[in-house]
């Protein structure tokens, strides 16, 4: 551990405070039966109980070795400002993602600084070997996984990950030899920040679950990725449909119209979009694409046809029916056949739009799409990628939970160059960030959001 500072970071940054060796502590006192050692806060005394997070090592005799990240036995203090700081609780989920796309098991609580709740039965029982570990120190581990001991090259990437997360916490400056392995490792942090899915993840979720939305803030694909799956899925065989709040049910189920070549009032009954795409889901797998399915009052929209969406109980003789109000074409009952799928697009970040009601969402499976980093870095100049990760970092490190859906989607930085690229930020980018800032959607991290704003309008210029 004292080496790391002087053959990773820089020298100026260690303090022997900061270093904590338990391991001699094994049999004596609070600390009995469970040796460890680990990085502390440097505030903290030099010996005895200690607060703040740290990074800890658990060793056993034949389990290997659990390392994770926890909080000292005498509270937050003095890491209040890292351990209640959204981005730091993100971090700590993207480095579980990343974790498990490398085959190590992992855990992470969901508040860091919730300190009366425990490590879960279940999740104790995934890491054999250490019960004496998680019998003492419990309440106060947030994030841990286990040091693989027969495959070197992992057991480093696990290592890595925790120690360089610890150090971007602390604001340890890396050297020049291992900063792009730093910066890989980041870099990898990032893109488990935000969940992307594809075109195979879509398809899974309509096939368990027939009825999907598609969410997400605006500018991250969705619309895109529903054709593409309507494209490369089902061969075109589907239709889009957009709502908006003048949709009634009159337009997606069934309704009454006023027959123009009569000579005198009359009405004739018009199929809704939901009819005519249950009619052409008769013969072959058929997709409906709704777009921004939120904008309309989806309790009125589908009024009692809200009963046939339900995954279950579709195609066959049990499948849920529905008399209609008006008949068509001699029909007077709707089921929903084998062969029908609904795939719809919600935008999150549009606050003038309620939420669905839970009548409604239940019949659906929701998937989240999140602003992708890769798009970006593939599609723009570098210096798209710049702003993205400064304008992301803002998001992922101060808004709350129910503003993180306003990052504005990799769309917003998409250009062939330059000069396309400012005229983007100038026109599309900027004004978005006025609207928020005007909004005071970030609250205190504003000033934060106003700096990258300021950051992007200098270079424009």
């Amino acid at each position: 551990m004292t080496a790391l500072f002087g053959d990773r970071y820089q020298k100026r940054d260690f303090e022997p405070t900061m270093l904590r060796d338990a391991y001699g502590l094994a049999n004596e006192g609070e600390d009995s039966g469970v040796p460890y050692a680990g990085f502390i806060n440097p505030a903290n005394p030099p010996s005895g109980p200690y607060g703040g997070t740290s990074l800890v090592w658990f060793p056993t005799s034949d389990a290997g070795t659990l390392i994770g990240f926890g909080v000292g036995t005498r509270g937050l203090t003095p890491d209040e400002g890292i351990l209640m700081r959204p981005g730091h609780r993100r971090r700590i989920v993207a480095l579980r993602r990343y974790l498990s796309w490398l085959g190590v098991e992992a855990w992470t609580k969901p508040d860091p600084a919730a300190l009366g709740v425990v490590v879960p039965k279940g999740v104790r029982e995934r890491f054999p070997g250490f019960e004496k570990t998680f019998q003492r120190y419990g309440r106060e581990m947030y994030c841990n996984a286990v040091v693989p001991r027969t495959d070197a090259e992992k057991a480093h990437k696990v290592v890595q990950a925790f120690i360089d997360l610890y150090a971007l916490e602390r604001n340890w400056q890396i050297l020049k030899a291992f900063e792009p392995e730093y910066t890989s490792l980041h870099d990898a942090l990032r893109a488990n920040l935000f969940i992307v899915p594809n075109v195979n993840a879509v398809n899974d979720l309509l096939q368990q679950r027939r009825f999907v939305i598609l969410q997400g803030p605006p500018g991250t694909g969705k619309t895109r990725l529903a054709g593409e799956v309507l494209k490369s899925v089902f061969k075109g065989h589907g239709m889009t449909v957009q709502f908006h709040p003048a949709i009634t049910y009159e337009d997606f189920v069934v309704g009454l119209s006023p027959n123009e070549k009569a000579g005198s009032l009359q009405f004739h009954v018009r199929k809704g979009w939901l009819l005519e795409a249950i009619a052409q889901a008769k013969d072959h797998p058929f997709l409906l694409i709704v777009d921004e399915v939120n904008r309309a009052d989806l309790g009125k929209v589908l009024g009692e046809a809200i009963f046939l969406f339900e995954a279950g109980e579709v195609g066959g003789k049990q499948a849920r029916k529905i008399c209609l109000p008006h008949p068509v074409d001699g029909i007077s009952e709707l089921s929903i056949p084998e062969n029908f799928y609904l795939l719809a697009t919600m935008n999150t970040a549009d606050r003038s739009i309620q939420n669905l009601d839970l009548a409604v969402r239940r019949r659906f499976a929701f998937m989240t799409v999140s602003p992708n980093r890769a798009v970006v870095a593939e599609n723009a100049p570098d210096i798209a990628a710049s702003f993205f990760d400064r304008l992301a970092e803002v998001f992922v490190e101060h808004a709350p939970a129910d503003t993180l859906d306003l990052m504005p989607g990799h769309a917003y930085f998409l250009a062939d160059n330059e000069d396309e690229l400012k005229s983007r930020f100038r026109h599309e980018l900027i004004p978005l960030i006025d609207e928020y800032l005007r909004q005071g959607f970030l609250g205190p991290a504003s000033s934060e959001l106003h700096a990258v704003r300021d950051a992007l309008e200098d270079w424009i210029h």
